[in-house]
């Protein structure tokens, strides 16, 4: 007796027996295991923004904990329909201008990618995986500017930050025919953003902090965090998330991303274990505020070099970056400026120096492929030149661009918040509400 199979069933079996043979409409090869990856990584980048918000929220005095939570919150709205109208296609688009940004009118609203597949994954998956960089990035700014901008006036900046700061940048070092992409025998090695995300939005934090001016009152008024609690779950979302943001950025499901998971791992642990042992060498106690600043601290650090290096290298790499930024808060306060939430001491400092640290560290098997490409030797200091070239070029344009667009921003919708309006706090004075129902106006601090 002969037994009939529904369709649907062979194909169920398939799908279980070859989860790498499926194919799309044109017949084009997905490759299933990357794609669920780069899904579960988007995911994971997108979580990190309400795992900033809430980071940088505690932070702030409580009658800033709304205004400041919105300002992560409103670049998903604001940087997510920029990216999709012309992001996309200013950053992966072909150079035009000389190099300096991508253009490609089939990107424009995302209208020519509905069928594309790039490496067995369709091209939709990969531009919002990219689009939540382009989200999180001038999030990470607010932190400098926390507690003493108009909204409007921030909408504003991070509009133009993001199409002529952070798409132009993205182009040259992520882009195939990027300058910094192609720079010497290897090309700038930055995997997931230690130029793109970290030092140019550290940079601009601190150029806008100092055109900003300081909150008032400070350094004299005590600024207490108003909730360390919620500053250490956004920590812990932020750690979870940069999983998705290092090992998703190998666009692949295999050794490589076994490789970046590891090291983003390894390197927290480190920054976050030395950040605690010089709290208690110095202070002789530790801290909640010393343990997530050493976390963020390996974490920024890891994000270029995650791809390259070895755990012995993550190590070393997030120790260091731990005591660079420690130190580096420190000078902060010494020398009187006012970032914030210490976007630049963190953010610019430790992932500044993890670009460089990582020439010291690449693995053999790396140096060797570059080595080939050059047709000769390629040791640790060629790479630093290479390094050092992509750090230059990232802050001078993150410093120059940002200068332009804070002084159009302040002379034409206005930036800096009024005294008064400072005083009462954004959350009543911009968005008329109290991040704590049963605390009202006159008692908030």
């Amino acid at each position: 007796m002969s037994v009939k199979v529904k369709p649907f069933v062979i194909g169920a079996v398939s799908l279980i027996l070859f989860p790498q043979m499926v194919l799309a409409a044109d017949g084009t090869v997905v490759d299933t295991g990357t794609t669920a990856w780069m899904l579960t990584s988007t995911a994971l980048v997108l979580l990190m923004v309400p795992g900033l918000a809430m980071f940088y929220g505690g932070l702030v005095r409580t009658k800033n904990v709304l205004g400041t939570m919105m300002h992560s919150f409103v670049a998903i709205a604001l940087i997510g329909v920029l990216w999709v109208v012309c992001g996309y296609a200013l950053t992966f688009g072909k150079s035009i201008l000389g190099g300096f940004i991508g253009w490609n009118s089939d990107y424009f609203f995302l209208k020519g990618i509905d069928e594309a597949i790039v490496d067995g994954v369709p091209e939709y998956v990969l531009a919002m995986f990219q689009g939540k960089f382009a989200i999180i990035t001038p999030a990470l700014i607010s932190g400098a500017l926390a507690e003493r901008v108009y909204f409007r006036g921030y909408v504003l900046f991070i509009a133009l930050w993001f199409l002529l700061i952070y798409s132009p940048l993205c182009h040259w070092v992520w882009a195939s025919d990027g300058w910094l992409f192609n720079a010497g025998a290897s090309g700038v090695i930055d995997l997931a953003g230690g130029l793109v995300i970290h030092v140019s939005a550290g940079v601009s934090a601190l150029v806008v902090a100092l055109l900003l001016g300081k909150r008032q009152g400070y350094p004299k008024t005590a600024m207490h965090p108003n909730n360390l609690v919620m500053t250490l779950m956004g920590a812990g979302l932020l750690w979870v998330g940069w999983f998705g943001f290092n090992a998703g950025s190998t666009v692949q499901s295999g050794l490589d991303t076994a490789r970046a998971l590891t090291m983003t791992q390894v390197s927290a642990a480190s920054g976050s274990l030395t950040w605690l042992i010089l709290e208690a060498i110095v202070f002789r106690k530790v801290t909640s505020l010393g343990f997530v600043s050493g976390i963020l601290a390996g974490l920024v650090a890891i994000t270029p070099a995650a791809g390259v290096v070895q755990p012995t290298g993550a190590i070393i790499i997030g120790a260091l970056s731990a005591i660079a930024c420690y130190y580096a808060l420190k000078a902060k306060n010494a020398l009187g400026y006012d970032d914030s939430l210490d976007c630049f001491g963190i953010h610019g400092i430790g992932s500044g120096l993890g670009v460089l640290l990582l020439s010291f560290f690449v693995r053999d098997s790396w140096m060797a492929q570059a080595a080939s490409a050059a047709g000769g030797n390629w040791g640790a200091f060629d790479q630093l030149l290479v390094q050092l070239t992509g750090l230059g070029a990232t802050i001078a344009l993150a410093a120059v661009g940002t200068c332009v667009i804070y002084f159009v921003v302040e002379k034409t919708i206005g930036f800096r918040i009024e005294e008064q309006k400072e005083i009462e706090g954004l959350d009543q004075s911009l968005h008329g509400e109290h991040g704590y129902g049963l605390l009202h106006s006159d008692v908030v601090v």
